[in-house]
């Protein structure tokens, strides 16, 4: 059995897009899916499956949820050791007091050809960002809100991402050890 931590794309926000976690939950549960816990509304889940291709699994469930729900949210899959990587190699630790200042973009695929220029001259004057194995990091001390970095992180790495702040990291984490 393989433990995953799902991370869903734009769901519950705005009135777009509605899945309350009791029926992420039971969408996960109808693809074979078990030990099932979510954390906030925002579409984090740890679970786990006999699938041992995460990408199969990512795209089994996008379509349930599709076929229930009526939209394909992006669901991108990590195994816990990728969580735990991601953690390790935050380059900005003493930000993690500040939980809501720091946010890792997980990214659906290496980016090929960031702009990484466009990026630095977005940033604002208290922002700092780090491309890592798989994520991008930003400390926004003064709010993720107003920050034309953050809204433009996916299409200047030119590869899809789903963000979660350091909390939401560290607690998403933290229910995966607890299922091995």
């Amino acid at each position: 059995m393989q433990t995953y931590i799902a991370l869903l794309r734009g769901i519950n926000v705005g009135s777009r897009s509605k899945l309350p976690m009791k029926d992420l939950v039971a969408a996960l549960e109808n693809v074979g899916c078990r030990d099932v816990a979510t954390y906030i509304q925002s579409g984090n889940a740890v679970l786990q499956s006999e699938e041992r291709d995460a990408a199969l699994l990512a795209d089994t469930i996008r379509a349930e949820i599709g076929e229930r729900h009526g939209f394909n949210p992006r669901v991108l899959l990590l195994e816990s050791d990728e969580m735990a990587r991601a953690i390790r190699s935050n380059p900005f630790p003493e930000a993690e007091s500040e939980p809501k200042t720091l946010h890792l973009y997980f990214l659906a695929a290496p980016p090929e050809h960031p702009d990484l220029d466009a990026l630095e001259r977005i940033r604002g004057d208290h922002e700092r960002f780090a491309v890592g194995d798989g994520v991008f990091y930003l400390h926004a001390p003064d709010g993720i809100g107003r920050s034309k970095l953050a809204a433009s992180v996916e299409k200047l790495l030119g590869v899809p991402a789903t963000a979660r702040n350091w909390r939401t990291v560290c607690k998403v984490m933290e229910m995966a050890q607890q299922r091995g």
